[in-house]
């Protein structure tokens, strides 16, 4: 197995793993969140329903500086879209990766915006 080969498969075992754990309801929609080498997504999820509800991503957008800028930038434009849905809490889904940098940039952002997870 290559290395590239077994780093797929690892965060491929690590996002199950998060997965299994976190479910998103109504009330309290899953928050799950994408970063590319360029790009920051993320979504509002109902998995009950199989809806998103809301989401926010830097594909498309001016929103210029580092990635951890751009995360933070998202973390609020979400918790404002988050607030119009009349969500206050949500349930973080961290795709696999490590909640350090940019990650953890877009949910202090989040927090700060009042939403609660």
């Amino acid at each position: 197995m290559s290395d590239l080969a077994k780093k797929i498969l690892n965060k491929k075992l690590r996002k199950n793993r998060v997965r299994a754990k976190v479910h998103g309801s109504a009330q309290r929609p899953r928050l799950s969140v994408t970063i590319s080498n360029s790009h920051v997504s993320a979504q509002l999820i109902d998995d009950d329903a199989a809806k998103t509800l809301a989401s926010a991503t830097t594909v498309g957008t001016k929103v210029s500086g580092s990635l951890a800028e751009k995360a933070a930038h998202i973390g609020t434009e979400i918790a404002k879209k988050a607030k119009k849905q009349k969500v206050t809490a949500v349930v973080f889904d961290r795709n696999g990766r490590k909640y350090a940098g940019r990650l953890s940039a877009l949910a202090d952002a989040a927090r700060k915006e009042g939403l609660e997870f």
